[in-house]
């Protein structure tokens, strides 16, 4: 590339920036995990609590509050809890890490892959949902790939000194999802200095002493939520951490076998898994000598103990971390996203490669992805025409799918949709016959643009939609002010964005000292259960009906008003 180093830090910052900051509050929340988090800093800024506040009529947070005391304070600066405030830490982490992983390889490997690496990790599916969302993953991985580096550069210096900046990374980390923070990167570090001959003991008390130095500040929010919340929080924070690892949680969560990681990585990675995928088409499979498996596994063990220093560092943080999340029950594809950095590192010299040896691979990943784009603008138009008739939506969903229809249909064309939707058609067609596009940058280009209108176009019509701010604002219309409650059968469910939306004043029906009067919510098939339960002790009123599915419980939500019966 003629772009010197500097010049391409900037263009990255400026791409990152563009992509990630402008449409954040764009989307209303529309799945509980969202609000969850959102709720906590909230509730921080009602009840001046910030070292375990209560939300949701009776949750104590479940993880470390450094999210939370982010959202809290890009709050308090604009005025309110807002979307975009909930988000903004996640979209600031992602752009850190991404600049620092440039700032890190550029010197290391060179400004061309650093660039891409840069690009790929900012373009590929689950990293940029995570950094659009108001999630603890993004903060944590941004601060576990930050050790990470921080590690390795003090080994470049001899092992000698403190890492302090890695210490204080993994403290963030530990305070925003817990222990893991510390774990991962010491154990990728202690395994690549092994590798490279540094001494056992050694390594393992330095490291050691690093991860005890790295506990201390967030043993001091430890301590103080004990005080708080006693033996309930420490019950809370045991499971969370060690028992989610051991597979000892006193609920299912989100078990699944371990290629679960596979197919979530593979899934995670698009669109570059397209690339991939057709490149096995174009490989020169003709020069590949016949594999000796014992020799060849002993030439591999000597290729990793001379491979370049960042290389193996590169491989052990993604094979290491991705085994590691392959050990407990609990598995989620956000787990993995501290490989993903280093997959984009690993992918840019495959991409570089493939320019020189099956130029082939990128011209089809190329033309699948304008194909793809003109696509979804085509089938955007026919929807703005109408030409897509309601019919062909059937089944129990069906009423929902067209909701989604007509929002993208009665979508306004302003300014700013029509320079998205104008950018998206010109990468497109630019990269079909535009000589100097025709490469991988043509591509980036596409996915770059393709994520700018599903940000600002697409997905907040669609999901807005989805979303139970509308009926929050019902609610808020007939109860003003005051307590809600609300009753739902499932155990640690809540109507999460109805009550962010109504300022965390919705708290729990079935509690000790139940309410003799008030407002409840509640779903139709839970009202089932709730009248078969305490018909015989209240009255209960349906005053409004959403004829909408909630988001978060997947029911029908209602609200009533409930009175004690006479005796």
């Amino acid at each position: 590339m003629k772009a010197d180093s500097k010049t391409l830090f900037f263009i990255l910052t400026g791409i990152c920036i563009l992509v990630l900051l402008p449409f954040l509050g764009m989307t209303f929340f529309h799945t509980k995990g969202e609000p969850r988090e959102a709720v906590v800093a909230l509730s921080m800024i009602q009840y001046d609590n910030w070292i375990l506040p209560i939300n949701n009529g009776v949750d104590i947070p479940y993880k470390p509050p450094f999210f939370h005391w982010c959202i809290a304070v890009f709050s308090t600066l604009t005025g309110h809890v807002s979307e975009y405030t909930s988000r903004l830490p996640s979209a600031i982490a992602l752009i850190a890490m991404i600049l620092t992983c440039y700032r890190f390889y550029a010197p290391r490997s060179g400004k061309e892959i650093a660039f891409l690496t840069g690009l790929i990790t900012l373009t590929n599916f689950e990293i940029h949902r995570a950094g659009i969302n108001c999630r603890v993953d993004m903060v944590l991985t941004a601060f576990i790939v930050l050790t990470l580096f921080r590690f390795y550069q003090w080994y470049e210096h001899k092992q000698k000194g403190i890492p302090w900046l890695a210490i204080l990374f993994m403290s963030g980390a530990t305070l925003t999802k817990g222990p893991v923070g510390i774990i991962l990167p010491c154990f990728v570090t202690g395994v690549f200095l092994l590798i490279k001959g540094a001494k056992f003991w050694r390594t393992v008390f330095s490291l050691m002493g690093f991860a005890l130095l790295a506990c201390i500040l967030p043993s001091l929010w430890y301590i103080a939520a004990y005080q708080i919340g006693g033996d309930t929080f420490l019950s809370l924070a045991m499971e969370e951490n060690f028992g989610r690892f051991m597979g000892k949680m006193s609920y299912a969560s989100h078990e699944n076998p371990w290629y679960y990681n596979v197919i979530t990585v593979l899934a995670g990675f698009t669109p570059y898994t397209l690339l991939a995928l057709f490149s096995l088409f174009f490989l020169p499979y003709g020069k590949l000598k016949t594999i000796n498996f014992p020799h060849r596994w002993q030439h591999i063990l000597t290729r990793i103990r001379q491979t370049d220093d960042v290389r193996l560092f590169s491989f052990l943080s993604f094979f290491l971390i991705f085994i590691f999340y392959c050990i407990p029950k609990s598995k989620r594809s956000v787990y993995l996203m501290p490989i993903y950095p280093f997959i984009a590192y690993f992918l840019s010299y495959y991409i570089l490669w493939l320019i020189k040896k099956a130029p082939k691979a990128l011209t089809v990943f190329r033309y699948t992805l304008s194909i793809i784009s003109l696509l979804l603008l085509c089938t955007f138009a026919a929807v703005k025409i109408g030409w897509i008739p309601d019919s062909i939506f059937q089944g129990k969903h069906a009423a929902e799918n067209i909701a989604y229809m007509n929002a993208l249909k009665d979508l306004p064309i302003d300014l700013l949709t029509s320079i998205l939707l104008i950018l998206s058609f010109l990468s497109a067609i630019g990269s079909l016959t535009y000589s100097r596009l025709r490469n991988i940058y043509g591509s980036l280009a596409i996915i770059i643009s393709l994520f700018l209108s599903l940000d600002g176009v697409y997905q907040p019509a669609v999901l807005n939609t989805k979303s139970d701010k509308t009926i929050a604002e019902e609610i808020k219309k007939i109860i003003p002010e005051g307590k809600i409650y609300s009753y739902i059968s499932t155990d640690m469910m809540h109507f999460f964005t109805i009550n962010f939306y109504n300022n965390d004043r919705i708290g729990e029906f079935n509690q000790p000292g139940m309410p003799a009067t008030g407002y409840l919510l509640v779903g139709e098939n839970d009202f089932k259960i709730l009248e078969e339960k305490y018909g015989t002790q209240y009255k209960f009123i349906d005053i409004f009906n959403s004829h909408k599915r909630s988001c978060d419980t997947k029911d029908i939500v209602h609200l009533y008003t409930f009175e004690t019966l006479a005796r």
